[in-house]
């Protein structure tokens, strides 16, 4: 059974009009959080540089397993603290693949870099405290100068991306 109801053309526009405007608020607050507030990078970068440095005390296998779990108890809880403070959920349809290889990408540089420094380091003829210190500055750094660009590039596509899905419907 199709019960069919006439369509009025300001109507219909009204509707859509409707719909865009929250639309252009969500695209607005993601691309502020990623563009204006980088504190949970920067509260990042300061967890690891703690853990590297820590790492660099020559611990026991219980202290580094215990620092381990510290840092990815404090790392879990930014992320709670960083989430809970945003106003605008999206939804996982909207996280494309330039949000996995902005993701990957700094897996992949951040990891490197922490190897990378190690190996340098442990040439350096300093005790191994100004060492680790060293490689948790020199990665901390580049965790710092990868991930604030990757995340301006990650989001940028999605204002793009709705406007193009809002075109390709129009002419239903």
């Amino acid at each position: 059974m199709v019960v069919s109801v006439p369509m009025d053309a300001e109507r219909a526009w009204k509707d859509l009009q409707r719909i865009r405007v929250p639309q252009e608020r969500v695209y607005d607050e993601v691309e502020r959080s990623a563009f204006g507030d980088p504190g949970a990078t920067y509260a990042t970068a300061a967890i690891m540089w703690v853990f590297l440095a820590a790492l660099g005390l020559d611990l026991p296998r219980w202290g580094v397993w215990l620092a381990l779990a510290g840092y990815v108890v404090l790392l879990a809880g930014v992320a709670v603290i960083h989430n809970r403070r945003s106003r605008v959920r999206l939804h996982r349809t909207r996280y494309d693949w330039r949000t996995s290889a902005a993701f990957l990408g700094g897996m992949v540089v951040t990891g490197g870099t922490v190897l990378l420094s190690g190996r340098l380091v442990e040439a350096l003829p300093w005790g191994p405290m100004v060492a680790s210190a060293i490689q948790a500055t020199v990665s901390a750094s580049v965790f710092v100068l990868f991930a604030v660009p990757a995340n301006r590039w990650a989001v940028g596509s999605l204002r793009g991306r709705g406007e193009a899905a809002v075109r390709a419907g129009e002419g239903r």
